[in-house]
């Protein structure tokens, strides 16, 4: 079984910061993309940013230059920093893993959980 826990969301200010982290357990040979997603209240669940096992990453034009997505290979981890963050940013985060081997399984599509963003005034 495969879990993604992620930490670190919050509620900011308008410009402030924030630094998003997913860690996936569960004896983890592979993980091919991490990925955040995002879904505020009333919209549809959409993509923040990817990074690929490779190291590309892929971000959302309304995120682009002010996120940063990052992984820590040896730690199943991904990043996502949060900065110039503004009111249209508040969502539930959620990260993912497009593709997962683990215990000699291919599983497909592991969500986390979610974490709550918010920037107000």
């Amino acid at each position: 079984q495969v879990q993604l826990v992620e930490s670190g969301g919050g509620l900011v200010q308008p410009g402030e910061s924030l630094r998003l982290s997913c860690a996936a357990s569960g004896s983890i040979s592979t993980i091919y993309t991490m990925g955040w997603y995002r879904q505020a209240p009333g919209k549809e669940r959409e993509l923040v940013a990817t990074v690929t096992s490779g190291g590309f990453s892929n971000y959302a034009d309304s995120v682009n230059r002010r996120f940063t997505i990052s992984r820590d290979y040896a730690k199943n981890t991904v990043y996502l920093q949060m900065n110039s963050l503004k009111p249209e940013d508040t969502a539930v985060y959620y990260c993912n893993v497009n593709r997962v081997v683990s215990g000699g399984i291919i599983r497909y599509d592991v969500w986390g959980q979610g974490t709550q963003v918010t920037v107000s005034s």
